[in-house]
């Protein structure tokens, strides 16, 4: 099956650091966070669908102040109508688009760490959007 990606924009960007003490003791409290990452998708048009990633920080457990971080990136594919198979276009949405765009979606996280004086950051340069697919279908 077979798709292009007519549009992409950040549709929610959000970067918080709530005051001096936690911007000071983030880069020791950084590691009580783990990367999320959230894949949605809605129908537009007959061939036109929006898929939104969303990349964000979670807190693990702590008594820490706590950033904010939350990147929704969206996407607007248009997909070829020819015997379009349910599983087809879900390998689009969940694997495709997603491997396609996150280079990007890193892009813009790291830009923005790096502006708000933040250098070492390190968020993995791929994802296997495949094996997360493969861990939700035996879910």
């Amino acid at each position: 099956m077979n798709y292009k990606i007519i549009g992409k924009y950040i549709k929610k960007l959000n970067f918080e650091i709530p005051n001096p003490k936690t911007f000071f003791l983030l880069s020791k409290n950084i590691s009580n966070y783990k990367i999320n990452i959230d894949i949605k998708s809605s129908q537009i048009k007959e061939k036109i669908i929006e898929i939104q990633i969303t990349l964000g920080l979670i807190p693990n457990e702590g008594n820490f102040d706590k950033i904010s971080i939350k990147i929704v990136y969206s996407s607007l594919i248009e997909i070829e109508k020819n015997n379009n198979k349910k599983e087809e276009i879900e390998k689009i949405i969940l694997i495709d688009v997603p491997t396609k765009v996150y280079p990007e979606i890193r892009r813009i996280f790291i830009f923005m760490f790096e502006n708000s004086g933040f250098k070492d950051i390190k968020i993995s340069e791929n994802v296997d959007f495949q094996k997360l697919y493969n861990l939700k279908k035996v879910q």
